[in-house]
């Protein structure tokens, strides 16, 4: 005799916004398992209630399909919670602020310690620091202190000891040591491979999988209290991919991970390769996306590569005129993409002045003419300065325009600042690719920026800053098409738009319960959207106290 299958979970007496391609917006689902089995009224659910179904009377709460944040370092985000300050704003509003911190911490640090920072917000805070500055308040120890991008470190002179860099060292590739333009003396902002050569010299000791361990439970719940479910994690971390995969032994691992491995580490790309790891590797929790490198910088941070310089006052010690710079030679980068494209593993490439995304560009079209192939969506990272000719190059090539939309609320100023207000049109212009069809999917790029992306949905809306500034207005779009580069895309560039991405039966279970309706609020209060609920695969893994 057949046995009645009864839901697990039913949500009910709310507005349930499915994200799907008809825009259906029900009023209660279903749930067995980890599925959804039904969709509809509350009368097309009545018959899937049992005994031991629970059942959520939404209040009239708006439902929506669980965030996928398809571009963030949750890795380096959990060693940083480990073992670094966080020095970003508003814990740190000023180079006052930055100095009284680095006095109190290093007061108590053991001989040769350092103090770390990431985060640091030289717009926000009214500059940088300078050497002296912190040699003047470090009681000996070396001083690291990470501007938000990661891209540009601010050090002291035992750092820079430690290093063995002296007066005389020559800038290395594809890096800047800035010097003061009166006296030739290094002035502790480094750029770049100035930055990072140091940086894997004081990190030898990479962070280890217990570490990681350590650090990820509450970088996962920063994301789940705003209704993020799934995370691409970005340039991962080998030993990060083992800690993952121990939490999910453990079923400790309450969101879902697409693992873009880092493309830097070519010890882990090779052993992918060799192993024929492709692409879509993995199961619903844990899952290979592709491999990623950064020939391109930041332009908050005045290094991303364009055409034109930039504008707007210098950093003392920065090149004049100053271009930006790339990390690769094309004839370096090129057959690393080829290679990886060729074995199946889909390539992401970093890109945000309209140089750097030419660069992205050329390399992925060489890689697709020596191996054509269908439905490829090779992404373009950040992707910030999308002009007209950029965009169309986009679409021919068939490339994924993985869009930073995170810069857009809380770097939007300084972007404003160094390219002037008029380029802010082409600034992530939204618009103009969802009309030219072109799939934009959003991401936040964590802990470069928060990662709540609800003020980033209302800058894509609004298309103000954190600070009320105009950025583009005339590129703003709907609450439906921002929340779909956060939903119906997100999944889309991770190949998994048959499980997420939309509620819909057969898919999974992941969503959040809304506080306020973003579809019907007013456009200015977006950001103030809260998470009463956040389920994945059918359990409650966020619920607001």
């Amino acid at each position: 005799m057949a046995t009645a299958l009864h839901a697990d979970t039913i949500l009910t007496g709310g507005r349930i916004v499915t994200m799907d391609d008809k825009g259906t917006v029900a009023g209660a689902l279903a749930i067995w398992r980890d599925r959804i089995v039904a969709l509809g009224d509350a009368a097309a659910v009545a018959d899937l209630k049992g005994a031991r179904t629970k059942v959520i009377d939404l209040t009239g709460r708006t439902v929506i399909p669980g965030i996928v944040d398809s571009h963030c370092h949750p890795d380096s985000h959990a060693a940083h919670k480990v073992k670094w300050h966080d020095i970003g704003y508003p814990s740190v509003r000023s180079i006052p602020d930055m100095l009284a911190m680095v006095d109190r911490a290093t007061r108590a640090l053991p001989e040769g310690q350092w103090f770390m920072g990431f985060g640091y917000n030289d717009q926000k805070c009214g500059g940088y620091p300078t050497r002296d500055q912190l040699d003047a308040v470090c009681h000996g120890h070396p001083v690291w202190l990470y501007r938000t991008d990661g891209h540009i470190a601010i050090v002291n002179s035992a750092a820079l000891a430690f290093a063995g860099v002296t007066e005389q060292t020559p800038d290395p590739p594809h890096g800047r040591y800035d010097r003061d333009p009166a006296t030739g003396r290094m002035t502790g902002l480094l750029r770049e491979m100035a930055a990072w050569d140091i940086d894997r010299e004081m990190n030898k000791r990479t962070t280890t999988a217990e570490e990681y361990m350590r650090g990820f439970p509450a970088v996962f719940d920063d994301y789940l209290r705003h209704g993020v479910t799934s995370l691409h994690n970005s340039l991962t971390q080998g030993r990060a991919i083992d800690a993952y995969q121990r939490l999910r032994a453990e079923g400790r691992l309450p969101m879902r991970i697409g693992i873009i491995l880092d493309g830097r580490d070519e010890v882990l790309v090779e052993s992918y390769l060799g192993a024929g790891v492709r692409t879509g590797f993995g199961d619903e929790w844990i899952r290979v996306v592709g491999v990623e490198w950064c020939p391109d910088c930041s332009t908050s941070g005045r290094t991303a590569a364009y055409y034109e310089p930039y504008v707007g006052t210098p950093v003392p010690g920065e090149p004049q005129p100053n271009y930006g710079m790339l990390l690769y030679e094309k004839d370096e980068l090129a057959p690393r993409v080829a290679r990886a494209h060729a074995a199946g593993l889909r390539v992401c490439v970093e890109g945000l002045g309209d140089r750097g995304i030419d660069f992205a560009l050329d390399v992925i079209e060489a890689a697709l003419q020596a191996h054509p192939r269908a439905d490829h969506r090779s992404r373009i990272e950040h992707c910030c300065y999308v002009t007209p000719p950029i965009l169309e190059r986009i679409k021919k090539l068939g490339c994924v325009d993985s869009s930073a939309t995170g810069f857009m609320w809380s770097l939007g100023d300084a972007y404003a600042v160094n390219r002037g207000s008029q380029a802010m049109h082409w600034m992530f212009p939204h618009r103009a690719l969802i009309d030219a069809s072109v799939p934009a999917p959003g991401h936040s790029d964590a802990p470069v920026c928060g990662t709540n992306p609800w003020p980033i949905i209302q800058a894509m809306v609004t298309r103000k800053t954190d600070t009320g500034q105009d950025f583009g207005p005339g590129q703003a779009i709907t609450v439906t098409e921002a929340l779909a580069a956060y939903t119906v895309l997100g999944a889309w560039a991770g190949f998994e738009e048959a499980l997420k991405g939309s509620l819909e039966v057969g898919k999974l279970a992941d969503l959040a319960v809304l506080d306020q309706d973003p579809f019907t609020c007013d456009p200015e209060t977006i950001k103030d959207t809260t998470v009463a609920l956040t389920m994945v695969g059918g359990a409650i893994q966020w619920s607001a106290p």
